[in-house]
């Protein structure tokens, strides 16, 4: 039984973790860590695990050792806090953006603000299993992806490995539910201001941008990424659409080939592409919950543009799901382990 801790247990990611992890067999949480929420039990911020535990938030002077901890703070904050984590935790795991990127001048040109633990950068392994599964073995300090990032590098990454898309101009187009803003309230949040809309909201200069090139450019193809992103009404769920072109014309049984060869051995990654029905591509909406990244795909008829389009539910295979396969691979358990939940239909 491992004993594991989560600080920024609050938030919901924090709350992701918790709904996973309590009902994980090889799991026991050990302490979970609120700034805000000192003393006040769990199921008073996260409602839905009302009746599940007992346990309350504790403040991060009591954090005491464990086998592996969970980090879940904004951007920017667990680097201040990394060198007690690493001491207090066996393993880390750290869900926010702070050890993404291999360069602390990459950082400081996204994050606009400069990396003070540039010294560690190097030493976390970026937690993508579906690509870095062999080192996530070996690792004891984790960087996990952005959800954009996540479901962007799963859609391209066979692509670009077997060298058959232009890396000049890789367009995505991302449509973002409102919980990956996180749980702090502001103006854009506001019900009368976000509801109903479809709010372009960064048309350019995405954060993700930096980690979705860094990590393809693994195969020396030096990608150009172009990420939108644009905020609908949804609370759960990222939609990618994202437009690439061929280097030749080709057919789509042999782009399904590619992405079979890459992801026929892989749990949670599913090839949606239907010629009939409702579901014929990947759709958020009935991956509300799951670990599950759903990729389709369609080629332009009359071009050699290629239409690919990925979904994710952002809290899981976007971040705490995905988080906690990376766990598992560390531990030596069963990757599919405490994330089997298939998700609802209808929702």
């Amino acid at each position: 039984m491992q004993k594991v801790s989560i600080v920024g247990a609050s938030g919901y990611v924090g709350g992701e973790l918790l709904r996973l992890l309590l009902f994980h067999p090889k799991v026991k949480i050990n302490q979970v860590i609120s700034r805000e929420h000192i003393g006040k039990p769990i199921g008073l911020i996260h409602p839905n695990l009302k009746g599940k535990t007992k346990m309350v938030f504790s403040s991060l002077s009591e954090l005491e050792t464990c086998d592996l901890l969970f980090v879940a703070l904004p951007n920017g904050k667990s680097m201040k806090l990394m060198d007690k984590f690493i001491h207090v935790g066996r393993k880390v795991i750290d869900c926010g953006a702070d050890f993404r990127l291999k360069d602390g001048k990459l950082w400081q040109q996204w994050y606009k603000t400069p990396h003070t633990k540039t010294n560690l950068l190097n030493k976390f392994v970026y937690g993508l299993p579906e690509i870095n599964r062999n080192k996530i073995k070996k690792a004891t300090l984790i960087a996990g992806p952005g959800c954009e990032a996540i479901v962007s590098i799963l859609c391209l990454w066979p692509l670009i490995k077997q060298s058959v898309i232009k890396p000049a101009a890789i367009i995505i187009d991302a449509k973002m539910g409102s919980s990956q803003a996180g749980s702090k309230s502001n103006q854009s949040s506001h019900h009368p201001e976000r509801s109903g809309c479809i709010r372009s909201y960064l048309p350019t200069g995405h954060r993700h941008t930096a980690e979705i090139e860094q990590l393809l450019n693994l195969y020396g193809n030096r990608p150009k990424v172009l990420l939108s992103a644009t905020a609908v009404e949804m609370v759960r769920g990222v939609l990618v659409t994202i437009h690439v072109f061929l280097k030749e014309l080709l057919s789509e049984k042999t782009i399904w080939k590619i992405y079979r060869e890459a992801f026929n051995q892989e749990p949670f990654i599913r090839i949606i592409k239907q010629s009939q029905g409702l579901y014929r591509f990947p759709e958020p909406k009935i991956l509300q919950g799951t670990n599950y990244c759903d990729i389709g795909f369609e080629k332009d008829f009359h071009s050699n543009r290629l239409v690919v389009i990925g979904a994710i539910d952002n809290l899981v295979k976007g971040t705490a799901g995905n988080a906690i396969q990376c766990m598992n691979l560390m531990s030596g358990y069963p990757e599919t382990l405490g994330l089997e939940f298939p998700g609802l239909h209808p929702i």
